[in-house]
């Protein structure tokens, strides 16, 4: 229904604006006023609900300013069509004009105060109030002043409409006289706004402030993550280990290096800075940082590589089978910890590559929330799990199946009569457009099915949970910080915050999600295209997952239901499962899909699930042991590294060896005894200096989503 309403906006839209100059020159004045004010409400409107149309109509030229222009300059042609007095049409213009170069005036100041207010750095979750940093302007004035200035044209309009229906001229100029008035006022205020940044702390004084919290931090072990075009579409690979940090018997710190982080970022109560400029990392004290973790590799991680005192770490986001999961720029970190013994293997097939001693088995900790089958009670109809793939950065890691059979598999799921969960990866479609007609085309199949199900009816349930959404949402959303302000107004308002939130970031999760499933029951099939539900959630609510090769497979092993590996080349089955571990466990699919009504047997009836023994086994073998815990084996690896850095930092200083202090972050005694027998395990030197590479090899490498 909104698709409709949008299309339907975008209509009144392009219409209100054509008919602008035909009432302009017939002359008609109330087809005029109507046209206009159907022009100023849909530009509003779509701007929230379809900004997708904006942006595109702004890469035409048509900005929002040039559609206020026009609407303008038709206004004028209109009076001068219907014969106003010559003074009348000059001082229109006249004002008019004034109000556009008011407009260009404050444009110029606001970007002042906007760079004036640039910090080095962008910080959440350590006290900042020390820092001096002045509060922004007021949100009328700085937040999206833009639209707010070119609606002052309105009193302006109305008075000259008004004036021509009435042919009482007064009431034009006293309407011009508000729109210049406000306009005038708007940049005095703002001008005197531009006094208070001269108050801005330096950019040294701002480092060394954060410099006074770090000491006072001391933070052990940094998540390190720069991506060259962040968006929610990355984020997700800081977000995923962000509650294995808080449980850490060290003290964390997560690093940023783009200043759009921070709106994607979780929930967490770790000290998070944002340092855009490589020169500022370097200046960060960051002296007790003994282990640094990278989630990607990207060319700015050459900046914190080059800190000797640390030993680094690559953790990937996501274990699978793909080139990006076992990348020979690997060896520019001192370890590289997988999940399980499939990762070793992986990185052994690199050949003179990765040394063996480099790579340390940690599990997923990440994987907890994760369903098992005994535990999952299936419905009366089968609930497959859609999740491919996207293109890839290159043909040669391309292993989305929704170019060559995605279409034809939902075509063939909907005729075995199975509801269907579609959640393609986010950045679907971002470099293939063959890929991005497939997606557009699946979504259309599946709400092409609803309708015919009766979808329309449950849109009531789904209007009627949104505003509960929505308020879970935005707290949810408070909790995480993302709170309005400039990022100088946002790292003035850092302070450290209270860890009992974790308890209330959970429940609200819980509530959103189960808010969610309950207002959709009626619906057949779910297209799942933002964060929320998560991509675990969907895990928890699906009988059957089929996938390309991703880490989206290795992470579904952990739940041991049936799933299914889509072989779009057709490759022979031993080929295939010689070439992918998690083929080791999968029912595998070919391109025409003729062996779906086979594969779901397997959901349909349990007891003919053939592949149930190798899940198991394979489960074992790609995500490690049940036992230590995954976060148990991650914590004594952090734990044993960073004991090991400390050494050879004594070692080389020719001092004693030094003792790690470990914070009282963890309660559970029986679980740090574990840890550190598992901690044990990991004391010998992994790194074989044979094995390393120059740093610099990782400039320019962007890394693949896994």
């Amino acid at each position: 229904m909104r698709g409709k309403a949008d299309l339907l906006l975008v209509f009144l839209f392009g219409a209100s604006f054509a008919a602008l100059p035909v009432f302009a020159l017939l002359p008609s004045l109330w087809g005029f006023a109507a046209a206009s004010a159907v022009s100023y409400l849909t530009d509003e409107m779509l701007h929230s609900r379809a900004p997708g149309f904006i942006r595109r109509l702004a890469s035409l030229q048509m900005t929002r300013t040039m559609r206020f222009a026009a609407r303008t300059a038709m206004l004028l042609a209109l009076a001068e069509r219907m014969n106003a007095p010559e003074l009348l049409l000059v001082a229109a213009l006249a004002v008019f004009t004034v109000h556009f170069a008011i407009m260009m005036l404050y444009s110029a100041v606001h970007r002042i105060i906007r760079a004036r207010r640039t910090l080095p750095v962008i910080v959440r979750n350590l006290d900042m109030s020390g820092a001096g940093i002045p509060k922004q302007p007021p949100a009328l004035l700085y937040r999206r002043f833009l639209r707010k200035l070119l609606h002052l044209d309105l009193p302006g309009h109305a008075a000259l409409v008004a004036a021509l229906a009435i042919g009482t001229w007064t009431v034009a100029y006293a309407g011009f006289a508000v729109t210049i008035g406000l306009s005038v006022l708007a940049l005095m205020a703002l001008l005197w706004q531009l006094r208070r940044v001269r108050r801005m702390p330096t950019p040294d004084d701002v480092i060394a402030s954060l410099n006074g919290q770090l000491a006072d931090y001391r933070p052990q072990v940094a998540l390190y993550f720069s991506f060259a075009a962040v968006s929610r579409d990355f984020m997700y690979q800081v977000n995923m280990w962000i509650e294995t940090l808080e449980q850490l018997d060290l003290r964390p710190l997560i690093v940023l290096r783009e200043r759009p982080s921070f709106r994607f970022l979780s929930r967490t109560w770790i000290p998070v800075v944002c340092v855009p400029k490589a020169d500022d990392v370097a200046k960060l004290d960051l002296s007790e940082v003994r282990v640094v973790l990278y989630p990607g590799n990207a060319g700015k991680n050459v900046h914190m590589l080059r800190v000797a005192e640390a030993k680094h770490v690559f953790i990937g986001h996501g274990d699978s089978d793909k080139l990006a999961s076992s990348n020979r720029v690997s060896k520019v970190y001192d370890e590289i910890w997988v999940a399980g013994r499939a990762g070793r293997d992986r990185y052994q097939r690199v050949r003179h590559a990765i040394s063996d001693k480099a790579i340390v088995e940690v599990g997923r900790p990440q994987l907890a929330p994760i369903r098992l089958h005994a535990d999952h009670v299936p419905g009366p109809e089968p609930v497959v799990l859609y999740a491919p793939t996207w293109e890839g950065w290159s043909d040669d890691d391309c292993h989305t199946s929704l170019i060559p059979m995605g279409v034809t598999l939902v075509e063939r799921l909907l005729a075995e009569n199975v509801r269907v969960i579609y959640k393609p990866h986010p950045l679907t479609g971002k470099r293939s457009r063959e890929a991005a007609e497939a997606d557009a085309a699946i979504r259309e199949l599946l709400r092409a099915d609803n309708e015919r199900h009766g979808g329309a009816a449950a849109e009531a349930a789904i209007e009627a949970a949104r505003p509960r959404l929505k308020e879970i949402q935005a707290r949810l959303d408070e909790l995480a910080g993302r709170l309005d302000g400039d990022d100088a107004q946002q790292t003035r308002d850092a302070r450290v915050p209270d860890r009992d939130g974790a308890a209330e970031w959970q429940a609200l999760n819980d509530e959103w999600h189960r808010v969610f499933w309950e207002s959709r029951g009626g619906v057949r099939h779910h297209i799942i295209r933002k964060r929320l539900p998560s991509l675990y959630e969907c895990f928890n609510q699906a009988d059957m997952l089929i996938s390309d090769v991703s880490s989206v497979v290795a992470d579904f092993v952990a739940s041991l239901k049936p799933y299914v590996l889509t072989n779009a080349h057709d490759l022979p089955d031993e080929d295939f499962r010689a070439a992918y571990t998690t083929a080791g466990g999968a029912y595998l699919l070919d391109r025409d899909c003729t062996r779906l009504p086979e594969i779901l047997r397997s959901v349909r009836e349990p007891r003919l699930d053939p592949m149930a023994p190798h899940r198991r086994t394979l489960k074992e073998y790609v995500l490690g042991p049940d036992r230590p815990t995954s976060m148990e084996r991650f914590n004594a690896a952090a734990l044993a590294l960073a004991e090991r850095a400390a050494r050879e930092l004594a070692e080389d200083a020719g001092e004693g060896l030094p003792r790690l202090t470990i914070p009282s972050q963890r309660t559970d005694s029986d679980n740090i005894a574990e840890s550190a027998e598992v901690s044990a395990l990991h004391q010998t030197d992994r790194t074989d200096p044979a094995e390393q590479t120059d740093p610099a090899d990782l400039a320019g490498l962007v890394d693949p989503a896994g």
